[in-house]
């Protein structure tokens, strides 16, 4: 008989928004948002979260009104198109991206996992590849025996991670060796001089990219109306404060020339500013087992993400049924998760792939977005006045027009960087999906 899964409250809902955020950006990308901006990467960081939170209580509008799991895949599918057909392919498009964008976000935090431990640890250092794939493996089982991500674990494991933080910074602040002269001049010390901050805003936004879990899992929450967007709400206020105070504390020991001086310290910045701090030998190994731990947060929960929504996209006959399978004691998704750290960890064995993973992964972001906010404007047609007993973001038809034009032209940048090879591996990426697509539609 299959366990009754108890739902997440407030507090738990907080905790896995929370858990899901403080990873792999703030270790790993906080770097390249300094050598784009300089001291400004603090704006970028502060839009970052303003957007997303934005976007996020869109989605939870829609997860108010249609609470159910695998909301990338279900709400376009309900509310796009003319025809039920019509709304699984809208559906399946946003999924689909939806899919690639989480597994790119897992087989970087895997590959930085091994970056961390060979700088911190040398001996390490040609177990790069077999440490990212083994953080894969690990992350897919915890998936598959459905260890929650809210369970006491976890919980000791955020509040690890936030004292690292909160540790490292105080520890900066006190050493004497913090300069606050390093923050100017403010907005010319990055590489992208005055506009820097809106170079790095992509990169930025995508340490908030957590903030829409709840809503693509909404079926496991409980009284989503309220707990979703409240849950957001405070989240979002917790780790940005947190981030602002870090990255104020490495910007005072680690500027903008020293990344461009130094390649291998960009992907690393907060292990490169305990390590300008020789009287405190102890942080660099802190720093470095924290973001490990905070990399594997993050990947349990991206992975989760996308076994979720291949497990949804399945139920409705979108992709073959045999990614639906759950297992009879858990209710995980085993099949989809198990597809999931395959491709994973295919990518996490390729390190010289980082550069596809990012723009794909950006551009995959752009599609959901764009469909999730035509199909917030869909809902409100359909349902033109407030009704109690269902969550409302605010700002009208105005927030998801304007964030759809921020967010596409944030990452507009970054898609063009990408050049013709991920053109290219777009087209294959959907070709693949559109072959498993166009399968299971023929049986129907």
């Amino acid at each position: 008989m299959a366990t009754k899964q108890k739902k997440l409250g407030t507090f738990d809902s907080v905790h896995l928004l929370i858990g899901g955020m403080i990873g792999s950006a703030i270790f790993s990308l906080s770097g390249m948002t300094i050598l784009s901006a300089g001291p400004s990467a603090i704006i970028s960081w502060v839009l970052g979260a303003l957007i997303l939170l934005a976007y996020g209580l869109q989605t939870a509008e829609l997860a108010s009104r249609y609470p159910q799991s695998g909301g990338v895949f279900a709400f376009p599918a309900l509310l796009l198109g003319k025809t039920r057909e019509q709304g699984n392919l809208w559906g399946w498009i946003s999924a689909w991206a939806y899919l690639f964008g989480c597994i790119a976000g897992a087989a970087f935090s895997a590959i930085y996992i091994g970056i961390y431990l060979s700088v911190a640890f040398p001996a390490m250092g040609a177990l790069q590849v077999p440490l990212g794939i083994a953080a894969v493996l690990f992350s897919g089982v915890l998936n598959a025996v459905r260890f929650r991500i809210t369970g006491k674990a976890t919980t000791v494991l955020t509040l690890f991670l936030g004292l690292t933080l909160v540790i490292f910074s105080v520890s900066v602040f006190s050493s004497g060796s913090w300069d606050a002269s390093q923050l100017t001049p403010f907005f010319t010390q990055g590489t992208g001089g005055v506009t820097g901050f809106l170079d790095a805003l992509p990169l930025a936004m995508v340490a908030y990219g957590a903030i829409v879990a709840l809503s693509f899992l909404v079926g496991e929450v409980e009284k989503p109306n309220r707990t979703v967007p409240m849950a957001m709400a405070i989240a979002m206020a917790v780790v940005l404060v947190l981030y602002l105070v870090v990255l104020v504390a490495t910007l005072g020991l680690v500027s903008s020339s020293y990344l461009q001086e130094n390649e291998g310290m960009r992907y690393i910045p907060l292990y490169a500013a305990a390590f300008s701090l020789p009287g405190l030998s102890f942080l660099t190994p802190l720093i470095s087992i924290s973001a490990v731990l905070a990399l594997l947060t993050t990947m349990i929960v991206t992975m989760a993400l996308a076994s979720h929504t291949l497990q949804a996209t399945a139920e409705q006959g979108a992709l073959p049924r045999f990614l639906a399978r759950t297992g009879k004691e858990n209710g995980a998704p085993l099949t989809a998760t198990a597809v999931v750290v395959l491709v994973t960890g295919f990518f996490a064995a390729f390190p010289q792939l980082t550069n596809l993973l990012i723009n794909l992964g950006a551009l995959c972001n752009v599609i959901v977005v764009a469909i999730v906010c035509v199909t917030v404007i869909e809902s409100r047609k359909q349902h033109p006045t407030k009704e109690a007993g269902f969550f409302h973001a605010p700002g009208g038809n105005i927030l998801p027009i304007l964030t759809l034009a921020v967010l596409v032209a944030s990452y507009v940048p970054s898609v063009i960087q990408g050049g013709w090879q991920l053109w290219l591996a777009t087209v294959i990426y959907y070709v693949i999906g559109l072959l498993f697509y166009r399968r299971p539609r023929r049986q129907v």
